[in-house]
């Protein structure tokens, strides 16, 4: 038998009690207003929001599906697919464009062995192009995590990259 969008059982069981938790803390009069901080909850403790998840926080929010997908697919906080460790966000607005953003994308990618919006093999990066960063006087800029670089060049992405390499790999030897 084929699994539904509608079937949970391949999630975490004790995640979703934690998410279960939090929703429990939330005023459901208010269910359009407590959809965003469940998602960004949600994301927090999955890493990602499948559709199953977001069907089950449709039911617990008393929302259409339909509607939590829209609000997933429509802000690019969230992610339908699994993220990697660092999240790189490659400004593409018309400032960092002209500046060369698209030159630092394409290093980005080649280093990490990715394309846009992909999780890398070795699970380390998702690197994403954005419309605008706003930060337009350090064009071109790019975010990892909530870390920001400005005036960044292809040539920068090799250090960038491998620290980020090296880090990882200092945290798996801890």
């Amino acid at each position: 038998m084929k699994e539904t969008v509608t079937d949970i059982k391949d999630l975490d069981k004790e995640l979703l009690g934690k998410l279960d938790e939090h929703i429990a803390t939330l005023d459901l009069t208010r269910k359009e207003e407590s959809l965003i901080p469940t998602l960004y909850k949600a994301q927090e403790l999955f890493g990602y929001l499948p559709h199953n998840l977001q069907w089950h926080i449709a039911r617990q929010l008393d929302l259409p599906s339909a509607h939590v997908n829209g609000v997933v697919t429509f802000y690019s906080f969230f992610s339908e697919e699994p993220m990697g460790k660092y999240t790189i966000s490659v400004c593409m607005g018309t400032a960092c464009f002209v500046k060369g953003a698209d030159k630092v994308l394409d290093k980005i990618l080649k280093l990490t062995g990715t394309q846009p919006n992909e999780m890398s093999e070795d699970g380390l990066f998702t690197v994403k192009d954005v419309r605008c960063i706003g930060a337009c006087g350090l064009a071109p800029v790019l975010t990892i995590n909530e870390k920001v670089y400005g005036n960044v060049t292809p040539d920068d992405m090799d250090e960038i990259i491998e620290s980020y390499r090296k880090g990882a790999a200092d945290d798996k030897d801890s």
